[in-house]
This record gives structure tokens, C-alpha cells and sequence, in this order.
């Protein structure tokens, strides 16, 4: 193990002794810049080197420009132990990442011969004559260790600079980058790295209730402080309250979150659906495999969202029957039965129309349990009695805003029915309806 920088270590409450190393990711990419495509590496990164017990301080994103990355790496370096970088390995002449690295640290391009024969036979067994322009990949900085890319032709490379200075340049393309951090780097960052502790998080997930009304109920957790520390992150539907703590394991990180994990659901009780990845369809599906119960859905506003979802859960074919998108007048008076009075008196969006159509689900899919919406996702509104092919037509009634959805199960004994006002646009409000249409299932059935 290297030698570890004495002026880095220090003490938390606990009594135990742990090295703070920084880290810094530099995402390299014209098409990040202009939004073509998501930094989804930065986000599995720091999750990984947090893990790590290393703490991410920055991340930057620079276009395929030699000069602007060069100033980002001489930053990195200045202020974090660690930089990583990643994109711009690729055989063409845009991918400037290891020329620049090479002129930035002062270290000319060698080729690696090892690298060069990977490339070769990678060509050769997919039976295609080898680009000249990719053994350019084959070159790398003097002293650097060539990381092996098992799905491309790409190499890492890891640079040791100083005793306490790392540059570790990684694959663009996710599929390429997480298993060489697994198989190449994460070992190596242990070991530099010498923590004696790790970061653990917990997400409580929580839906029914604004971010606002969960703040309220949580604020004097927000101000904790290290070694654990909790954060409220809003969503969709969903308000996310992460449990952050450092400790000597993972069996010690838990055992500092479990009390304020504990409080939170004292706290906020039947509105947490689950916990880290769980997914509240996920959670719907195990409740209705334990009461052995099975679901059948007929949605209008949704356009078969909630179905999908359902549907996305390995198993769900133990519990769900059918699925019916009933998304004209017609559709819902021809299908689902709903008589021809209701769309007249109350139109197609209402308490009515909501309740038939669950009922009616229930019955033709031969289920226990009916769910059904109806509503307005946009852009434009509707009125009370809005008949046919979806007119705006005013027959005396209030125009319906959009964003109005009422959402009705139906289990044989009882029938309940919830009428929302949701914001935002088509989309939003379609994966909101169905975030409370899944709600209510798990808290109505």
C-alpha cells in the first residue's frame, strides 16, 4: 500500500481514524455540452468513489477542446487527489482527451504494445479489416497503466503523478466505463485511497404528500450533522429522503442510520412506499401476490401507463388480468358499459364515469380488484359534459381545468374514488396520475 499523507488524517466522533481523500470527475463531450446526451457517468461515479469512502467535491463538463480540458485537468490537480475523466478515447480526431493529458502532465505517447495486440484481435475476430485510425488508441503517456476495455477497443489509463496526485482518464460510452471501474479501478482507488471508512446511503421514498408537507415533518433532521446527515430530494410523485452516514463499514454505516431511518417512519408512516431501489409498482405487486389478490386497470387520461408499469415487474402476470385503454366516449359506453346518462349529465371526466368504469374492469377482467382514470393531461381543458370524440362542447357546465384526473378502485366491498388536480405538461401530468392511480392501490387494497 502506498504511503498515506499524515497531514489527511483526522478524527470523528466516533473515535476512529479515517483518511479524507477528494475527488473530481471531468465529463469530456461536445454533445454533453449542447444537451445531445446525459451525463449519466458522473451520477454512477461518484455513487461508486462515495462507496469508496471518497469524497467526489466537483464535477465539470468541457467540449472536445484541447485548450479548455487541459485547464480543467491543471485545476483537478490543484484542488482534489484524484481527477477522473472521462470520454474522448475514441480512434477519431474530436477524441482529444489522452494528446491532451499527455502534453498537460508532460509525458510523451508510447505505444503499448499489449493494448495494440487487444485491438488486433478484436478486429480480427469480428472479421473486419482494422482501422489505421485505432491503433492511435494504442498509444498512451509514458508511466501510465493501460486499463483493459473488455467491450471496446478504448483503453483507461491510470497515472500515478505524485505520492498524493492520481489522473485516471475512463471510456464516454456507460457500458464501457462501469465494468473497467469494477474490474480495473476500484481496487486501485482502495488501496490509494486507504480509508478507513465508507459513505452509506439510504432513500426513504415517499409519494401522496408535497415535498413541503415532508420537509415540515423532517426539518430538524435536515440539519444534522456528520457523520450522518439526511437531504429531501423532490420528484415526480415522489419526494426522496436520503440517510447519509460515514462510518468504519457498512455494518457500522447502518447501524448509524437505523435510528433516523426509525424516526422517519414514525414520522411519515403510510406515505413510505419503499426504500433504495424499490419502485412503487414494485411494492403494489408484492401486496397483491400477499393478499393473493388479482388487478385489472381501465385507463383513459393515462393511455395505459399504469398498466405498463404493472407490467414492467418481473411476475406481474400472477396478478394482473387485463389492461384496456378506453380512451374515447364510444370506447367506455361500448367496452366498459358506462351508460350513455353519465358522459350526458356529467361528462367522461367525473366521480361517475370514474366509479363505472372501475366497476366494469373489474367485472370483464374477472379480477378482485378494478382501477380506472379519467382526466384531462392537456394542453387544453375540457367542460363538465364534455360528450363525444372529446369535444369542448359546453352543455351548462364549469369548464374542467387540465390536469383535473379522478382515479377509482373498486374491490366488490367497497369503491373509493379520488379526485386530483395535477401541474406541468401532457407528460407530467400522465406520470403523475399514474404515480397516485398505484398509490391508491397499495393503500387500498
Amino acid at each position: 500500500m502506498l504511503k498515506l499523507n499524515l497531514k489527511k488524517l483526522t478524527q470523528i466522533k466516533a473515535g476512529y481514524i479515517i483518511v479524507f481523500m477528494k475527488a473530481e470527475i471531468i465529463a469530456i463531450g461536445t454533445e454533453l455540452l449542447l444537451g445531445d446526451i446525459v451525463n449519466s457517468n458522473a451520477s454512477y461515479l461518484s455513487k461508486k468513489l462515495a462507496e469508496l469512502g471518497i469524497d467526489v467535491y466537483h464535477h465539470s463538463t468541457v467540449g472536445d477542446n484541447p485548450g479548455r480540458l487541459s485547464s480543467a485537468i491543471k485545476l483537478g490537480l490543484l484542488r482534489s487527489d484524484i481527477v477522473i475523466t472521462t470520454g474522448g478515447l475514441g480512434p477519431t480526431v474530436d477524441d482529444v482527451t489522452v494528446s491532451t493529458i499527455s502534453k498537460t502532465v508532460g509525458r510523451k505517447l508510447i505505444l503499448d504494445i499489449t493494448t495494440a495486440k487487444r485491438i488486433k484481435e478484436r478486429f480480427r475476430r469480428r472479421h473486419i479489416k482494422l482501422p489505421v485510425n485505432n491503433l492511435r488508441q494504442a498509444y498512451i503517456p509514458q508511466g501510465a497503466v493501460a486499463l483493459k476495455n473488455n467491450e471496446g477497443t478504448a483503453p483507461g489509463l491510470f497515472i500515478r503523478l505524485t505520492a498524493e496526485k492520481y489522473l485516471i482518464a475512463l471510456p464516454g460510452p456507460p457500458r464501457e466505463l462501469a465494468p473497467m471501474f469494477e474490474k480495473e479501478i476500484a481496487g486501485l482507488l482502495k488501496k490509494i485511497s486507504g480509508a478507513e471508512y465508507v459513505i452509506k446511503s439510504r432513500f426513504i421514498k415517499i409519494t401522496g404528500l408535497p415535498e413541503s408537507k415532508v420537509c415540515e415533518k423532517v426539518k430538524d433532521l435536515l440539519k444534522l450533522k456528520p457523520p450522518v446527515t439526511v437531504g429531501i430530494y423532490a420528484k415526480l410523485g415522489e419526494v426522496d429522503l436520503k440517510i447519509m452516514a460515514k462510518a468504519q463499514s457498512q455494518t457500522h454505516a447502518m447501524k448509524a442510520i437505523k435510528p433516523v431511518e426509525k424516526t422517519i417512519h414514525k414520522r411519515l408512516g403510510g406515505y413510505i412506499f419503499g426504500v433504495d431501489n424499490q419502485i412503487l409498482e414494485g411494492t403494489v405487486g408484492k401486496i397483491l401476490l400477499k393478499n393473493r389478490k388479482t388487478l385489472s386497470i381501465a385507463e383513459s387520461c393515462t393511455g395505459g401507463l399504469i398498466s405498463s408499469r404493472i407490467t414492467d415487474v418481473p411476475g406481474s402476470s400472477k396478478y394482473f388480468k387485463m389492461g384496456l385503454v378506453a380512451y374515447s366516449n364510444q370506447t367506455k359506453e361500448k367496452l366498459l358499459g358506462v351508460p350513455d346518462e353519465l358522459l350526458t349529465r356529467y361528462g367522461a371526466v367525473s366521480k361517475e364515469v370514474a366509479i363505472k368504469m372501475a366497476r366494469s374492469i373489474r367485472e370483464l377482467g374477472g379480477a378482485d380488484i378494478g382501477l380506472s382514470t379519467t382526466g384531462i393531461a392537456g394542453p387544453t381543458g375540457a367542460t363538465s359534459a364534455t360528450r363525444r370524440g372529446g369535444s369542448a362542447k359546453n352543455f351548462g357546465g364549469k369548464t374542467k381545468p387540465v390536469g383535473l384526473v379522478y382515479i377509482a378502485l373498486c374491490t366488490g366491498k367497497k369503491t373509493i374514488c379520488k379526485k386530483f388536480f395535477f401541474l406541468g405538461d401532457r407528460a407530467s401530468i400522465k406520470w403523475q396520475a399514474s404515480q397516485a392511480a398505484l398509490n391508491l392501490l397499495r393503500v387500498g387494497t
